[in-house]
């Protein structure tokens, strides 16, 4: 498939989001913009939150994962479903009794104002950065695929992607993206179901075959007990998969906000359930898709490692550079951008929302006409901040397996907001509360520290995923030093 019809793709499909966004955008409201007036389907938030989960990362990174890790993220996903149960019946609860537009506004409530500037902000890093990743990711892709071979700059190619998701965004908001965010996850799926039917029926597998070639490889193993230090143990990654949904969904606006656009807590807990299982499934498709990949390249001679195609390389290069055929290209291009847009639009609005009410407080210190002035204005800032976050990427990022970035790095920021939100559900105390940064600060400092003792003490047990359960315990501990006395 050559550069020119990948581009003609890509641009008919923004044309269909923009299409989208006139749709629903008509009335630019704060409202809409923030929370789509609760009138959204509790069906619709649950399947398009499916991609905004997965995003580009999955897309790539999932199935490159299997060639060193096999089917060991599976043990996380398992976790990933118990954390989203916790969400339902635990946070979702409090946020609706509460009538949140920001989460981080019961940070406010429960310790002061410090803490809840402390938790956006926290927040905002997070985002900014696992956003930014995923988009970085998908980028460097399609500058490989198009851009570098049509003598574009990277630098082009991050600005233009930016400016699209700014336009079918800046009017409509969350209730525009609720609707694109359907869309995609629909391409995505489909690019998924497509590639494995055009993989399999390469390699003259039928249905039965397929499923028992994949569960006989030795890439299909799931659960490792065998070795407590390895970063794949069972129980390391499962207990890791619970905290990460809590944090990284249950704690992040971008993800709330979807829920709280529902009219009420019994659909919103609804949408949780559906999508915990549904995810689940996606992963395990994902993962057996990262099989396929590897038994195709053996049977057709591929070297993949000679070549230096490992890891989030291996299902770009098969999918559009070898002999599967000019469907399964397409659909690839067609599941890249669905995955890396549907996470990267409502990251850019939820970064927006967050910004406006817990930082700015435009709710509270501006009149309404002035309210949504400010919001756009906003809205641009981010989108340059976001251009000049990937170009920085450009010399940063080294790992070759992204999913790994995102992982740790959450590990470092949401740790902190894990421990905020337990101390302050699980504790009746008070804090004091402009003594809240310099915990937070410092529970990662300590926490890389951590991480690092056991290589350098010599021991063979490796830090993974557990990040985020050490840096949520060391800020919980640093609210328990801060409290105040019961009187």
């Amino acid at each position: 498939m050559s550069a020119t019809t990948i581009l003609i793709i890509i641009a008919l499909y923004f044309l269909v989001l923009i299409g989208i966004s006139f749709l629903t955008g008509k009335e630019d409201t704060n409202e809409v913009f923030f929370r789509a007036k609760r009138e959204a389907p509790w069906y619709l938030v649950a399947f398009g939150m499916i991609g905004a989960s997965l995003s580009g990362i999955t897309f790539i990174s999932v199935p490159g994962w299997v060639e060193t890790q096999k089917f060991a993220y599976l043990q996380m996903v398992l976790g990933f479903v118990v954390g989203y149960f916790v969400i339902a019946y635990v946070l979702l609860p409090l946020y609706y009794k509460m009538n949140l537009t920001s989460i981080y506004k019961y940070l406010e409530e429960r310790f002061g104002n410090v803490s809840h500037k402390t938790g956006s902000v926290l927040f905002l890093i997070a985002r900014i950065a696992g956003a930014s990743l995923r988009l970085f990711l998908v980028a460097g892709v399609l500058q490989l695929l198009i851009f570098d071979e049509l003598g574009v700059p990277f630098w082009v190619t991050v600005t233009i992607t930016i400016i699209l998701i700014w336009i079918y965004t800046f009017k409509g908001g969350i209730k525009t993206i609720i609707w694109t965010d359907t869309l995609q996850t629909l391409f995505m799926l489909l690019a998924l179901g497509i590639s494995i039917y055009l993989i399999a029926k390469n390699l003259d597998l039928g249905m039965g075959e397929m499923i028992g070639k994949i569960y006989k490889s030795p890439h299909s193993k799931i659960f490792f007990f065998e070795d407590y230090n390895a970063g794949n143990y069972f129980w390391k990654q499962f207990l890791a998969g619970i905290f990460i949904a809590v944090a990284m969904t249950g704690l992040d606006q971008g993800m709330m906000q979807k829920n709280l656009t529902v009219k009420n807590l019994k659909d919103s807990q609804k949408n949780m359930r559906w999508f915990s299982i549904s995810l689940l499934l996606v992963n395990l498709l994902f993962l057996s898709l990262g099989v396929l990949l590897l038994m195709y390249a053996e049977q057709k001679g591929i070297d993949l490692k000679s070549m230096n195609i490992t890891g989030d390389k291996i299902f770009p290069y098969l999918a559009v550079k070898t002999d599967l055929g000019i469907a399964a290209a397409l659909f690839f291009i067609l599941g890249l951008i669905a995955a890396a847009y549907s996470s990267a639009d409502s990251s850019m609005t939820a970064i927006t929302t967050s910004f406006s009410l817990d930082i700015l407080q435009i709710d509270k210190k501006y009149p309404p006409e002035k309210q949504k002035k400010i919001r756009k204005t906003v809205h641009v800032g981010i989108s340059l901040f976001f251009i000049f976050i990937l170009l920085l990427y450009k010399w940063l990022i080294t790992d070759r397996s992204i999913i790994n970035s995102i992982f740790k790095f959450a590990g470092y920021t949401y740790g902190p907001l894990l421990g905020l939100f337990t101390f302050g559900l699980f504790t009746d105390y008070k804090v004091k509360d402009k003594w809240v940064p310099v915990v937070v600060i410092l529970s990662p400092i300590l926490t890389y520290f951590i991480s690092t003792l056991p290589e350098k003490m010599g021991w063979k047990y490796q830090v993974s995923f557990e990040l985020l359960l050490i840096n949520a315990a060391l800020t919980f501990f640093g609210l328990w030093l801060i409290r105040e006395k019961k009187k």
